[in-house]
Parts: C-alpha cells; sequence; structure tokens
C-alpha cells in the first residue's frame, strides 16, 4: 500500500511547463520541483534564467527550450525536438497565456487571433503531441496504467464572460471544453487531462484590475476568502492532479478562487 508521501511524489519523472518565467506558472513550476520533478522550461527565449536557478537550487534538473507560443509552427516543432533529445514527458503543465482589453464592438481581429493562438490553440498543439507520446509510453511502474498528466490553465471565465475580454474568455471557455474532450478519450488510456480555473490573483495578468479601484473593491467584496489570491496558493493543486494522489480524477476544471464560484 502506496503512502500518501508516495502518492504525492514526483521523484522520477519530467515535467513540460509552459508560462513558468513569473507569477502562477512560476510557482507551480517550483512545486513541481519540490516534489521530485526535473523541469523542462518552454520559453520565448533563454534571457530569463530565475525559474531554472531556483529549481536547480532545489537539487533538480532544469533545461530552458525555446519556443514562440504565438507562432503554431513553432509550437509544432517543440515536442519532436524534445523527444530527440531523450527525454520522457511524464507532465505537462499548460500555463503560458496572454490578455488582451478591448470593448468587444472595437475589438481588433489581430488581437483576438493572438489571444487564441497563444491560449487556446498552442494548447491544443502542445497536448495532442505531448499525448501521443504519452500515448506511446511504457507505464510507469507495473502496477498501474499511469501514464502520464496533463494540466492545462483555465480560468473563472471558463464560466463567466467578463468585460472587455471577449477573447479571452472564448479561449479559456475552450480550454475547459478541450481538457474534458481529451479526457474522454484518454483517461482509460492511463493519462489523466484536467485544468486549474485561478479566481482572481494579484499577478502582473490583473495590473489593471488592481489599479482599478471600483473594480478592485467589488472584486474583493465578492471573494469570501477576503483577499486576493497568490502564486502560492496553487502549489498543493498542481502536485495533486500532476501525482498519483489524483489517479482518478479526469476532465475536471478544479477552481482555486477563494470561493468567488460559490457565491
Amino acid at each position: 500500500m502506496s503512502t500518501v508521501q508516495d502518492l504525492f511524489s514526483l521523484e522520477g519523472q519530467t515535467a513540460l511547463v509552459t508560462g513558468g518565467t513569473r507569477g502562477i506558472g512560476q510557482a507551480m513550476a517550483l512545486a513541481l520541483a519540490e516534489a521530485g520533478a526535473d523541469i523542462l522550461l518552454v520559453q520565448r527565449d533563454t534571457s530569463n534564467q530565475t525559474t531554472k536557478e531556483a529549481i536547480e537550487k532545489l537539487g533538480r534538473k532544469a533545461q530552458i527550450y525555446t519556443c514562440d507560443l504565438s507562432s503554431n509552427e513553432s509550437v509544432s516543432q517543440l515536442t519532436p525536438t524534445i523527444l530527440e533529445d531523450g527525454h520522457r514527458i511524464h507532465i505537462l503543465l499548460n500555463c503560458g497565456g496572454i490578455q488582451r482589453r478591448h470593448p468587444a464592438h472595437q475589438f481588433p481581429d489581430d488581437d483576438w487571433q493572438s489571444v487564441l493562438q497563444v491560449n487556446l490553440t498552442s494548447v491544443f498543439t502542445l497536448s495532442r503531441d505531448v499525448g501521443a507520446h504519452m500515448l506511446a509510453s511504457p507505464p510507469m511502474s507495473e502496477s498501474s496504467e499511469r501514464r502520464g498528466a496533463i494540466i492545462n490553465v483555465a480560468s473563472l471565465l471558463s464560466f463567466q464572460g467578463g468585460f472587455t475580454v471577449p477573447a479571452y474568455a472564448a479561449s479559456k471557455g475552450g480550454v475547459a471544453q478541450l481538457t474534458k474532450a481529451l479526457s474522454n478519450e484518454w483517461a482509460s488510456k492511463g493519462v489523466n487531462v484536467n485544468a486549474i480555473a485561478p479566481g482572481y490573483i494579484a499577478t502582473e495578468m490583473n495590473t489593471a484590475l488592481i489599479n482599478d479601484q471600483n473594480r478592485a473593491k467589488s472584486i474583493l467584496e465578492r471573494i469570501p476568502a477576503g483577499r486576493w489570491g497568490s502564486p502560492d496558493d496553487f502549489k498543493g493543486v498542481i502536485v495533486w492532479l500532476a501525482s498519483r494522489a489524483s489517479s482518478y480524477v479526469s476532465g475536471e476544471v478544479v477552481t482555486v478562487d477563494g470561493g468567488w464560484m460559490g457565491r
């Protein structure tokens, strides 16, 4: 019988992480490393070494692969490159994302396409390619059919529409449905696919909201926890979804929102 520590351990596993240079993505990448995983970081370039260095200080291996999530050609080349280097990917964390704000009736085509490419199409492409690799890999142990875990980052706007963010809401709604669709096909084959939906988190992406005193006040008043979230609030949930501890959990969109969706 496995102990709780065994269930949550990621020793001997490798995680591929997008969006890991700051905020929620960085906190989750470090959490995966703290649980024992080596990390492959997907970055636009190698100028930001902060997360890599922090992972290495934990005694884990870290390697940066450059990829432009706004180019699906670049995204399509990523997984073959990693596999050619001899890596096996046990965990995929799709956290890379962008935001654009305009009134819906003035929303530019270019911004719509950019948001959908980075937030949704790149998630599908990586999930498809890494998922195929996981399905073709042997089970991680003799006692389990588990072959891998894919965790996507959704949003409260996977459920709600928001204001002046139609592309973001559409992309995150798509992430939630994509998560369920992939789970339906792969859960029986040992690949669990889930999503995490952050609430209102004090990160750079929400700077505009935080600086809008009226919006910030109304948001805070609705959060039962009485505070904005922090990136560290995601460390536990990412390890749970990446590990055997969640082996019977698939197709879920787990909200981490201080109780917002319960209102």
